[in-house]
């Protein structure tokens, strides 16, 4: 753990377990494993997991809130993403996420988004479906054992984990109102990451 700071202090990122994979992994997931634990797990390198939540977050900010979407079937993110919302305007579909609104013009429901992120690309993939459709660049969180076809930008991490998934959608909204100039950069957020928190 060389060069560049990191977004957060590396205690932070431990006790968040957001480098914890599973026990199995992917072809394309092997590049961000660190090493694989005695009892099994795979751990996700830290560095390149901070690198690609600064590269997500600079990605997203190029957007509008209004032109992005989050969808999470994975019950450990909905406050996560709603509480990002709440903070950011950014529309987030936790549970079900209603079929065909990026794609059928007709819905009442219908969304001109521009980008997707997604917690988990096989309880999300009918949202990734609808992405792929309609032009829309996909940005992922992947563990260990994530597929990544079809996804653009991948963001290597625990996508499983209350504390995990928590301080990530802590860290990008405060990246992204950085970024886009709703929050000062001298300054955070004034909620913590277990304000984001799934209890």
């Amino acid at each position: 753990m060389t060069g560049e700071p990191l977004l957060v202090p590396i205690d932070q990122y431990l006790k968040a377990g957001i480098h914890i994979g599973t026990k199995f992994k992917t072809k394309y997931m092997e590049n961000f494993i660190y090493k694989t634990r005695p009892d099994g797990l795979y751990v996700l390198n830290l560095q390149k997991i901070d690198e690609r939540i600064e590269i997500a977050s600079k990605f997203i900010s190029t957007y509008a809130p209004e032109d992005i979407i989050i969808t999470c079937r994975r019950e450990n993110g909905w406050k996560p993403v709603q509480m990002f919302s709440k903070v950011t305007g950014v529309r987030v579909f936790p549970g079900r996420y209603p079929p065909g609104i990026l794609t059928n013009t007709n819905l009442d429901n219908f969304i001109e988004a521009k980008v997707l992120l997604i917690v988990d690309a096989w309880p999300d993939r009918n949202a990734i479906r609808d992405a792929i459709k309609v032009g829309v660049p996909v940005v992922a969180l992947c563990d260990t054992n994530n597929q990544t076809n079809n996804i653009d930008l991948v963001i290597p991490c625990n996508n499983k984990g209350k504390k995990a998934l928590g301080l990530f959608f802590h860290i990008l909204a405060t990246r992204y109102m950085h970024e886009r100039g709703m929050l000062d950069r001298n300054k955070e957020l004034d909620m913590t990451a277990d304000d984001f928190t799934e209890q």
